[in-house]
């Protein structure tokens, strides 16, 4: 196993089987804390350095609720404008500044590489919130844990699981790195659902290849919901496009809803989305009728990147194995189950 103490997490090819195995177990551990059940006090005094210049809610409110209940601090920065970057200052000179206020630093920024090159400068670990069209690779890991979760719930397994991923494909960031950490596993079926124009990166598609996955292009959503065990939904990535005008030619024709899961999917299929799904009448990626349907795991999605992200700054600050000894109770009501 890749220790992840001391280290930055940018990539998710820096991420063996053993690894994701000893993360997903970390994150499993995290769910009383993240429950409200019990708390620790085990990063008290840490400080971490959220740094969002790009649009984020999800992503960067529970990076900083992670580490919250792990009993540390966090100081933010949001949006390019608000720091020294829109005054010239490099990626190196802020990482060595931010190095010197903060124990770990969790960033997001629109430029792909640029994480890396932050990185470069920082004394204290990185973790990638996401780089341009790059990489996301906690979104991966919770991503990947939550179908581990959800396939164990109907006693299957990752290995010889049947996986639809469907939208745009080209510039989901999401997709490719899920895609690189399904690589890890074994006999895996992966169906690409997408107009031909907004398909998945040739070399994603040759990793997968590589890895002995059988991988199938298609247009056709009906045909390639057929059997799947996990259906991926992603958005238009309109921040990715040169015009608006450019994305709208592609916005909803990836409609699901309850009828066409009912029709086209098998019973126990899981519908994931990284979030934020695109609710706009012109869009509606996934139906509102699906929102209280037992297959719809996209808030225990979300839920499941809290635990993950505890996991990593456990793991990256090396008190994973530390968490009950400074446990103490609640003093708060709380309704979380």
């Amino acid at each position: 196993m890749t220790s992840l103490k001391g280290s930055h997490v940018l990539s998710v090819n820096q991420l063996d089987l053993d690894t994701l195995k000893e993360i997903f177990h970390v994150a499993k551990q995290m769910e009383p804390y993240a429950k409200r059940q019990k708390r620790t006090k085990v990063l008290e005094g840490a400080i971490l350095a959220n740094l969002f210049f790009e649009a984020s809610t999800r992503t960067r409110v529970s990076f900083g609720t992670a580490f919250n209940l792990l009993g540390g601090s966090v100081r933010e920065t949001v949006g390019m404008a608000t720091s020294s970057l829109a005054k010239g200052e490099s990626l190196f000179d802020t990482a060595r500044m931010f190095a010197s206020y903060s124990d770990v630093v969790a960033m997001r920024h629109p430029d792909s590489g640029s994480v890396a090159e932050f990185a470069t400068g920082s004394s204290v670990p990185v973790i990638n919130g996401g780089d341009g069209a790059n990489e996301h690779p906690t979104q991966a890991l919770l991503d990947l844990f939550t179908i581990e979760k959800e396939l164990a719930n109907n006693a299957r397994q990752i290995d010889g699981m049947k996986i639809a991923m469907v939208g745009d494909l080209k510039h989901g960031r999401t997709v490719h790195s899920l895609s690189k950490l399904l690589c890890r596993y074994q006999n895996i079926e992966v169906t690409m659902i997408s107009p031909k124009e907004l398909a998945m990166p040739d070399y994603i598609i040759a990793e997968l290849d590589n890895a002995g996955h059988k991988v199938t292009q298609t247009e056709s959503l009906v045909d390639g919901l057929n059997d799947a065990d996990i259906v991926y939904v992603t958005r238009i990535q309109e921040e990715r496009f040169a015009s608006q005008e450019e994305a709208d030619q592609y916005r909803g024709q990836f409609r699901i809803n309850k009828q066409i899961f009912t029709n086209h999917c098998q019973q126990k299929a899981v519908i994931m989305h990284p979030l934020p799904r695109d609710s706009r009448p012109q869009a509606n990626e996934l139906d509102n009728d699906l929102n209280e349907h037992p297959s719809l795991a996209v808030f225990r999605q979300a839920d499941n990147g809290v635990l993950v992200r505890m996991a990593l700054f456990a793991m990256t600050l090396g008190v994973e194995k530390q968490m009950s000894q400074y446990e103490c109770p609640v003093n708060w009501h709380t309704n979380k189950a």
